[in-house]
C-alpha cells in the first residue's frame, strides 16, 4: 500500500469513526488539549484567513449561485476541511493536519460532486496567507485583497470543472460577537466570518460542455475545537442574497435533548452587520423530499421578525445530496415573499 492510499484509508476511518461519535460528525467530542474560542478575541486579517492548527476543526467554504448566457441556473460549491489529530503543528510527514475537500455542481436535473483527501505539510494541501491561497491537489481558492477580492476558485472532477473569478467591494462580515459565534446554551462556539458579497464570472463545464457563467457567491471561514454540544445532531443553515442588496445568514442546531439553538446575522447592503437574537428567527419546514434514501425538508418558511421578513424557499434541485464520507445536503435555493432572491441551504444530521 503506497503512502497516498494509506493516508486516504486513515482519513476515511477517522471520518467514519467521527460519524458515530458525539454531535454530528464528532463535532461534539471532547477536544482536550486543543484551543477553544473565547469572547473578546479580535480577528486580524489577512492573518486569520489562514489555518489555525491549535484548533481541531476548520473549513473554508464557498457556494455560488450562477446563470449561463441563456439564463439557466447553476450552483457551485468548493470546500476545504482541515482536521487536526493532535493539538500542535509539525513539519512534513510529522504534521497532524489532515485535509478533505468537496466540490459540486448543481443544475435542475443534476447534482455532481467529488471528494478528495490529502495530508498537510507535504505540499499536497494547505493554506497560505500572503497572498491567500487554500489548495488541495489541483483545486484552489486564491485572493489578493484582505477582503478576499481579486481571486479565483477552481476544481476539476471526472464529470465537471469550473474556474470562477471572484471580486468584492465590501468588507468581511463577522458573525456573533465580533466573530465569536455561539452554538449552544452550554458554551460551544466557533470563530466565524464570511465574505457574502462576491461577484462571480467564469466558466463551468459539465460532461465536456463548457458554459460562461456569472452570479454571486458566499464564502465562510470557521474554526473551533468542539463547536457542537454532544446532544446536537445536526444543523440547517441558510445563506441568502436579498434583492435589496443585503445578505442574511441563519442557522438552527437541532438537539435530541433540548430546543433547537437559533442564530443569524443581517448584513446590510453597505456591509454593516447586525447579530439577530434567537427569538427573532423562525424556521419552519414546509415540504419533505426523499433524498438519498432519507426524508429531508427541502422547502422552508423563513421569518425574521425584526426585518419583517417572511419568505418561502425552494431548491433548484431537491436531490442536492453530497454522498461523501460524511453525507449532507448542500444545494442552491431561490425564495419569494416579502423579499425575493437566491442562496444556499445546507442540512446535516438527518
Amino acid at each position: 500500500m503506497n503512502a497516498e492510499r494509506f493516508v486516504s484509508l486513515l482519513l476515511t476511518l477517522a471520518l467514519c469513526a467521527s460519524a458515530r461519535a458525539a454531535g454530528f460528525a464528532g463535532l461534539g467530542d471532547d477536544a482536550q488539549g486543543f484551543a477553544e474560542p473565547a469572547p473578546g478575541h479580535t480577528l486580524v486579517f489577512p492573518r486569520d484567513h489562514g489555518a489555525h492548527p491549535q484548533f481541531r476543526i476548520e473549513w473554508w467554504y464557498l457556494t455560488a449561485n450562477l446563470k449561463d448566457e441563456s439564463g439557466r441556473a447553476y450552483g457551485a460549491q468548493w470546500t476545504l476541511f482541515r482536521h487536526a489529530r493532535a493539538p500542535h503543528d509539525g513539519e512534513g510527514w510529522d504534521t497532524p493536519q489532515a485535509y478533505v475537500a468537496h466540490a459540486a455542481v448543481t443544475t435542475q436535473t443534476l447534482h455532481l460532486f467529488a471528494e478528495t483527501r490529502a495530508r498537510g505539510g507535504v505540499g499536497q494541501a494547505g493554506v497560505e496567507t500572503a497572498p491567500f491561497r487554500a489548495f488541495i491537489d489541483n483545486w484552489s481558492f486564491s485572493a489578493k485583497e484582505p477582503n478576499l477580492s481579486g481571486g479565483e476558485i477552481t476544481a476539476v472532477a471526472p464529470r465537471f470543472r469550473y474556474s470562477l473569478a471572484l471580486s468584492a467591494e465590501k468588507p468581511l462580515a463577522l458573525h456573533g460577537e465580533a466573530g465569536y459565534s455561539r452554538k449552544s446554551e452550554s458554551g460551544q462556539a466557533s470563530y466565524y466570518y464570511s465574505q457574502p458579497f462576491f461577484s462571480v464570472e467564469g466558466a463551468l463545464a459539465i460532461d465536456g460542455v463548457e458554459r460562461k457563467v456569472t452570479g454571486r457567491a458566499w464564502m465562510d471561514h470557521e474554526w473551533s475545537s468542539r463547536p457542537l454540544a454532544a446532544d446536537q445532531k445536526g444543523w440547517d443553515w441558510f445563506s441568502l442574497h436579498l434583492e435589496n442588496g443585503a445578505e442574511l445568514m441563519l442557522f438552527r442546531l437541532r438537539s435530541d435533548a433540548s430546543l433547537a439553538f437559533h442564530a443569524g446575522s443581517y448584513i446590510a447592503a453597505d456591509g454593516a452587520t447586525r447579530t439577530l437574537s434567537r427569538d427573532d428567527i423562525f424556521l419552519e419546514p414546509l415540504e419533505q423530499s426523499l433524498v438519498s434514501g432519507r426524508l429531508l425538508p427541502t422547502r422552508w418558511r423563513v421569518q425574521v421578525k425584526s426585518l419583517r421578513l417572511d419568505i418561502d424557499t425552494k431548491p433548484l434541485n431537491s436531490q442536492s445530496f453530497m454522498g461523501t464520507s460524511v453525507g449532507y445536503f448542500e444545494g442552491p435555493i431561490s425564495f419569494a415573499g416579502s423579499q425575493s432572491g437566491e442562496g444556499y441551504l445546507e442540512m446535516t444530521g438527518y
